[in-house]
């Protein structure tokens, strides 16, 4: 029996053996709990799942779902997939692409295509009624979209360097990405669950989402910290939001970037709107500081509000003990980037001012137009919110939401184990 053939018995045989189990005895397991199989996602049964789970190679797949990634529908989705490449790995998994291939996209005739389809057909984004042909047909580009969009790839349909390398991760190590992160989901789902409205941001994901009453309402692209400078796992509530802030720069940016930057240009504070103030608030010209000498960082460093703000429009405070916070940026280019992995810890927001909005809802007198209108004033203004919201900065680098699909992410900060997992290089800047 082929391998194609062995993955497609034993997929089958495992989600019917599992879903049986788990459903066919009228359960549902949830952080160590039990609950009734009426807890369970209500669309998934016995039978279908696996009509549901494979690709339709005729029409691109939704990979988007209003389901959060901290729900109880996602854990048992992820407990699901996982028993899911189990099979794959007993029935002898995928097989690698080869090395040094040039690039393959719509058009492309080449033999090594065959081992493509193999490999997307094995992870379920390619169906085997497309066959193994050498040509890469609308079929195949549909596949290796759906296949893009589920490991967080630019979604282009080209099978690139960083495409190949995503498809040679192999499914053992897949396995244990999935099975790790379904030990942080079970956690993380437990102590999430009474929460009606909550905001998480996944940091591989760079992703954010506000859930409210057991469904994402907005979801917001994120810059966040750099390998070196990494962004906390962290628990907490948002209990304000500043329009037009002042930026007080950490020690951290003083030392690896200012200090350096004065070094190369002694106008830089001065063209920046920065301030320099001692410890009794006295400010201090940039003139009189040894920038060669440790002496800058007993100084505040305090930026006007602005458009060149470090934080732009907006900043969101939230208790914590590393003095991180989410923020707007001048630099809404860097939302492009594929890896937005590029800031010293906090998490940069784009559409910020849409999750202020629902952030301020219950909080008396504000809505956008209002909102606006301080931040062309360029007024500092601080404003606390009437009930705070659950905050979760979670490490999720593998999940899957129902969305027929299983999402994988880089392992940015190498927390599962396994180095090709983490084969992205962050930017700097």
């Amino acid at each position: 029996m082929d391998r194609i053939k062995m993955v497609e018995k034993h997929k089958n045989r495992g989600r019917r053996y599992f879903l049986k189990s788990v459903l066919g005895a009228g359960i549902y397991v949830l952080g160590g709990a039990v609950l009734p199989a009426a807890a369970a996602p209500a669309e998934i049964g016995a039978s279908g799942w696996s009509d549901r789970f494979d690709a339709d190679a005729n029409n691109i797949p939704q990979i988007a779902s209003d389901i959060p990634v901290l729900s109880k529908e996602s854990l048992f989705y992820s407990q699901i997939a996982l028993a899911h490449y189990g099979d794959i790995a007993a029935a002898g998994g995928w097989p690698q692409m080869p090395a040094g291939q040039g690039a393959l996209r719509l058009g492309s005739v080449d033999p090594v295509i065959r081992i493509l389809r193999r490999r997307l057909f094995i992870s379920g984004d390619l169906e085997r009624e497309a066959g193994l042909s050498e040509a890469f047909d609308s079929y195949v580009d549909a596949a290796v979209r759906r296949f893009q969009a589920r490991h967080g790839l630019p979604v282009n349909g080209t099978v690139d360097d960083i495409t190949r390398r995503a498809m040679n991760v192999t499914v053992e190590q897949r396995l244990g990405q999935l099975r790790a992160n379904v030990d942080r989901l079970r956690r993380l789902v437990a102590a999430t669950a009474k929460e009606k409205r909550f905001v998480m941001m996944n940091i591989p994901a760079a992703q954010i989402e506000a859930v409210q009453d057991d469904k994402v309402v907005q979801r917001y692209t994120a810059i966040v910290g750099k390998i070196d400078r990494q962004t906390p796992i962290l628990d907490s509530r948002i209990y304000e939001i500043i329009l037009n802030p002042f930026w007080n720069a950490p020690t951290s940016i003083i030392r690896k970037d200012i200090i350096p930057l004065m070094q190369k240009s002694p106008n830089y504070l001065t063209e920046n709107n920065i301030h320099l103030f001692d410890a009794h608030g006295q400010e201090v010209s940039p003139q009189s500081v040894n920038w060669h000498s440790d002496d800058a960082v007993r100084l505040r460093f305090r930026q006007d509000p602005g458009k060149i703000n470090a934080m732009s429009s907006t900043k969101i405070n939230f208790h914590n003990k590393y003095a991180v916070y989410m923020h707007d940026t001048p630099s809404q280019g860097m939302f492009n980037n594929l890896m937005r992995f590029d800031s010293s810890g906090c998490v940069r927001v784009q559409n910020i001012r849409d999750l202020n909005l629902w952030l301020l809802r219950g909080t008396a007198d504000w809505d956008r137009s209002r909102m606006d209108d301080v931040i062309r004033s360029r007024k500092n203004t601080p404003i606390e919110l009437k009930t705070p919201v659950p905050l979760h900065f979670v490490y999720i680098s593998a999940w899957s939401t129902g969305d027929n699909a299983v999402q994988f992410r880089d392992d940015i900060y190498h927390m599962d184990g396994a180095p090709e997992l983490a084969f992205g290089e962050p930017g700097g800047g």
